[in-house]
Parts: C-alpha cells; sequence; structure tokens
C-alpha cells in the first residue's frame, strides 16, 4: 500500500516564498559581465560597449555653413539697406568637401553651399535668396540691401558635441544612434562584452518535437522555440538542447554536461510540486547553489534559480505565459548583466486600467496586456485576452505586462497600475 504524502511536512510543498524584487536582487548580485571581444563596426549594432568611447575631436571640427548663400563679414553689410545697397566681389565658390583658397577679405564675399567650410575671415551666412549676384563677366558681384548678424547661419566648432565628451559608456546597447557616433569618430572596430551562450532545455513525458504528429495527450515542444526567441531578443546566443523526459538522472545529467559548456542554462518544466516535477529535486540535491525555488508571483511562482560554478540556471515553469513571465522577470536582466548593462531589471510605467480587474490573490500578478495614449497623452493599459498561465496566444499579442499587486477585491476601472514594457512593439 502506498504510503500517504504528508503534505504539511514535505519541504517541497512549504518552500521559501520571496519576493519579485528581493528575487531579482539574489540574481543581480551574483552576476557580472563576461569577456569582451573587438568586432567589425558594422557587426556592433545591438551589442552591448566593453569601453568607454569619448570625442576626440569636436564636432563640428570646422565652422560650416548651414544654409546655400554667401559667406561675408558682418562688418561689411553693417550700413546695407533698401536705399544704400552694399555690393561685395565674389571671389570664388565652395562646395561641401572643398576649402577656400585662402582668407576672405574687407569687401568680398564667397559663394558656399550647405555644410561646407567657412572661410577663415568670413563671420556670416547669408542666404542664397537674400542676394541678388550682378557685375560682369569675369568680376562677378553680390549686391545686398539689408545687414547680417555676426554668427548667422553657421554651425560654429564643437557646437553639437565638445572634444572629450562622452559618446558611448562601458554597458550601453549601441543603436543606430551610438553607430552613427562611433563611425563619426573613427572606430572601425569597436570592444565589446561577449554575447552569452545560453542553453535551452524543456522537460516532459508530454512533449513531442517540433515535426511530430499529434498524438492524445501529448503536445509540441514550443517554449524552447519561445525561449529561443527571448534569449536572442536579450543579446544571447541560444542552443536548443533535445527536450527530455520528467526523469532525474538523465535531466541531470543533460543540465550538468550544458552547465559545462554554456553560459548559463534555461529549462522549462519539472518546477511544480507533482510527482514528475524533477527540478526541485535536482536542485535541492545537487553541488550547485539554490538562490530561491518560490516566488511570490504569478504565473510562475515556482521559478527556481541556483548557480553552479558561478553560472545561473534558470528553472522556469512548463506553462507557456509562466515561462515567459519568468524569463522576462529574471533571465533577461541576468543576460543583459552579463553583456554589462548597468540598470537590466524591467522598466516601469504607470497605466491607468480600461477595465476592472477582478481576480483575488495574495501574490504579485504578471498580466498580459496592451497599452496605449488617450487624447489627453495619459497612458492606458487593458487586458490582451485569456489571462491563464497556459496561454499561448496573449504572448503574441502582448506589449507589456500589467503589474496587479496583491488583492482582495475588484480593482475598478480607472485604477493606477504599473506596467512593464515588453521589448517588441507588436
Amino acid at each position: 500500500m502506498t504510503k500517504p504524502n504528508n503534505y504539511a511536512t514535505d519541504p517541497k510543498f512549504n518552500r521559501t516564498i520571496i519576493s519579485v524584487q528581493e528575487a531579482q536582487s539574489r540574481v543581480m548580485s551574483r552576476m557580472k559581465a563576461g569577456g569582451v571581444e573587438f568586432i567589425p563596426l558594422e557587426e556592433a549594432y545591438g551589442r552591448h560597449a566593453a569601453a568607454t568611447v569619448r570625442s576626440d575631436v569636436p564636432v563640428p571640427h570646422f565652422c560650416r555653413s548651414m544654409m546655400d548663400g554667401y559667406a561675408v563679414r558682418a562688418a561689411d553689410l553693417a550700413s546695407a539697406g533698401l536705399e544704400k545697397p552694399v555690393r561685395l566681389r565674389v571671389t570664388e565658390e565652395v562646395a561641401c568637401g572643398t576649402v577656400a583658397s585662402r582668407s576672405l577679405r574687407p569687401g568680398e564675399a564667397v559663394r558656399i553651399m550647405t555644410g561646407a567650410q567657412v572661410p577663415e575671415g568670413a563671420d556670416a551666412v547669408i542666404k542664397l535668396e537674400e542676394t541678388t549676384e550682378c557685375g560682369s563677366a569675369g568680376k562677378r558681384e553680390l549686391e545686398l540691401r539689408q545687414p547680417v548678424t555676426e554668427g548667422d547661419n553657421l554651425l560654429p566648432v564643437g557646437v553639437e558635441i565638445e572634444q572629450g565628451e562622452l559618446m558611448v559608456g562601458s554597458g550601453r546597447r549601441i543603436g543606430a544612434g551610438e553607430m552613427a557616433l562611433l563611425a563619426m569618430f573613427g572606430c572601425a572596430t569597436v570592444q565589446v562584452h561577449r554575447r552569452p551562450r545560453v542553453a535551452i532545455l524543456s522537460t516532459g513525458h508530454e512533449l513531442l518535437d517540433v515535426s511530430a504528429p499529434l498524438e492524445p495527450g501529448k503536445i509540441r515542444n514550443s517554449n524552447s522555440f519561445m525561449l529561443a526567441a527571448q534569449v536572442r531578443e536579450a543579446g544571447g546566443i541560444p542552443h536548443l538542447l533535445p527536450h527530455v523526459p520528467d526523469e532525474l538522472e538523465r535531466a541531470k545529467s543533460v543540465i550538468m554536461e550544458a552547465m559545462k559548456e554554456f553560459d548559463a542554462v534555461v529549462t522549462t518544466g519539472g518546477v511544480s510540486v507533482g510527482d514528475y516535477d524533477v527540478m526541485y529535486d535536482l536542485t535541492n540535491n545537487w553541488s550547485g547553489e539554490l538562490l530561491f525555488n518560490k516566488v511570490a508571483m504569478r504565473p510562475g511562482s515556482p521559478t527556481t534559480v541556483g548557480l553552479l560554478h558561478g553560472k545561473p540556471l534558470f528553472a522556469l515553469s512548463g506553462n507557456p505565459s509562466a515561462c515567459y513571465v519568468g524569463f522576462e522577470m529574471f533571465v533577461r536582466p541576468a543576460l543583459l548583466r552579463m553583456q554589462g548593462a548597468h540598470e537590466p531589471n524591467p522598466h516601469r510605467m504607470t497605466a491607468a486600467l480600461m477595465e476592472p480587474f477582478a481576480k483575488q490573490d495574495r501574490f504579485e500578478r504578471f498580466v498580459r496586456g496592451n497599452y496605449a495614449t488617450d487624447e489627453n497623452g495619459n497612458l492606458t493599459v487593458r487586458l490582451a485576452g485569456i489571462d491563464m498561465s497556459n496561454a499561448t496566444i496573449t504572448i503574441r499579442d502582448a506589449d507589456c505586462l500589467i503589474c496587479i499587486p496583491p488583492t482582495n477585491g475588484v480593482m475598478p476601472a480607472g485604477t493606477r497600475v504599473d506596467i512593464i514594457p515588453l521589448r517588441l512593439r507588436r
């Protein structure tokens, strides 16, 4: 006869519960940036800088014309008026990428194009449409009927960027603007943090390969591919391992080998309290360190994180939405920190609920949602659809997570709540 389980004393049912913030703190305190490498600038988009880059010259590094027109001396036009035009001699033309042959002298003007270097001696540019060119062939003259102010239509040296100014800080993600700045300052190669290599393993007797036909009681392994996409979005390099059944020794063997080869391992499934949830037994009987195995959050409360030889093991729920949320709250920040990011934890904003939320819970809930801006410029948010931890459709449709605090009553429409924007808006 099978001995009944004593749930009151079984540690699997009596795990220490910690807050989301405490769980994130424990993970972040143990993560550090990995190695660095030099890569060509054209490959740097989306990577995290591993060194600070400062401007070695001001921008612009020469005085530039903001207009097509004529470079002049403001003093020469001080007396110009409708009844008393001033004539200047046009000495040459300066196009972008060329420079004047000599300094501008009193009584002279230089035809200049937008972006071109202003000749020495000139202190203003007058717009082309405000001038009249006259004179005979071989003697070009410019007739002007209004004064100009010193500095008109000029971009002085360093007006945009001063020499020594910070361009790209260490740990900053390199986007389009950073790419432009790095190119502007001649950074043909860029020092970046290495991308973490992440092994992904799904566990469960019920799993089928993606190409396999459906069978009664079984489902295709979709979580691995979802996690691979999330790893890529976080800057990591995913490696999908073949899924394994709920067998402790087999799962342990695969995970221990993966921990040797990869920078992090993410598993999905086997973290709850069922007879076949092997990840609890694995992380409670191994040579690694258990950071936590119960978080005050839904979905994904049995999310488990441990360390082995300094490498993290993230054991996430097998329910798709719980797996997704667990990754966003813990794995993504860890991968970002491993790439040198200074503020990797999810960024929260505040929005007003567009509809009541009736579920009561003693844990914080992370609900898939969609946010928008109303006619007054205020953020609003509504549920993306079905709110169940085994739902996948709302992962596709959501562009944020709605953070519902512990509550024992209905939250009416209009209630202000935190939201976490997801990295890619649909």
